[in-house]
């Protein structure tokens, strides 16, 4: 061996600048594809807490649009009522009085002018309508609208899917029975009005104390 090289390093094979590159880059590359992976589960997992605690607050706000679309929907069911009232001299219907009139066809039929001869019906002769409900979206689930087929036809649907209850005060004593109890938030025993309409709410279910009821009332 020569003197001179004791003590020196091996001689390394120069890397050529574009090779060292591509090295770099490679190595770039595959540090980010880890660190993207992390972030996309952080990200997934942030996301799945926000849904959790988002969607209660979702169902909230949801349920109180269709609260609100069931009163305008009871309030136009009232109007057309008193419209019709205003116009023939009397109710277009002839139920015992301050019943719920079931199914509620009927005189939506009478009010849309949707039955009887052309023009108009029996006992909507001059053919006006007083009203007028979309159809449901869903004949198979109906909610929010007249259903359009089947053995419901012609019923009217509140937006949860349970036809509107309406009674009327064909004794014209400008009196109506309360549905609920009295004093429990939704009135007195005896109601002066001529007709009422209420949603079941969200439960489908009518209860007696108003208070704890998510029922929708059109003389509220």
């Amino acid at each position: 061996m020569h003197p001179g090289t004791v003590g020196r390093p091996p001689r390394r094979t120069p890397v050529h600048p574009r090779l060292a590159s591509y090295r770099i880059a490679v190595e770039k590359r595959r540090l980010n594809r880890a660190f993207t992976l992390i972030e996309l589960l952080v990200v997934i997992a942030i996301i799945a807490i926000l849904i959790g605690l988002l969607f209660p607050a979702f169902q909230a706000v949801q349920n109180q649009a269709k609260q609100t679309q069931a009163k305008n929907d009871l309030t136009q069911i009232v109007n057309a009522v008193n419209a019709y009232y205003t116009e023939y001299g009397k109710y277009p219907v002839s139920t015992a009085d301050d019943t719920p009139i079931i199914p509620n066809s009927t005189l939506f039929d009478v009010l849309r002018n949707m039955t009887g001869a052309n023009p108009g019906n029996t006992s909507n002769p001059r053919a006006i309508v007083f009203i007028s409900p979309p159809y449901v979206k869903n004949t198979a689930s109906p909610r929010a609208g007249i259903q359009s087929t089947g053995t419901n036809i012609g019923i009217y649907y509140d937006p949860w899917g349970t036809p509107y209850q309406v009674a009327v005060d064909t004794s014209y004593d400008n009196q109506m029975t309360n549905p609920y109890t009295a004093d429990t938030g939704a009135g007195a025993a005896t109601l002066g009005q001529g007709v009422i309409a209420w949603s079941l709410g969200k439960d489908a279910t009518q209860g007696t104390n108003f208070n704890v009821s998510d029922d929708v009332l059109s003389w509220q």
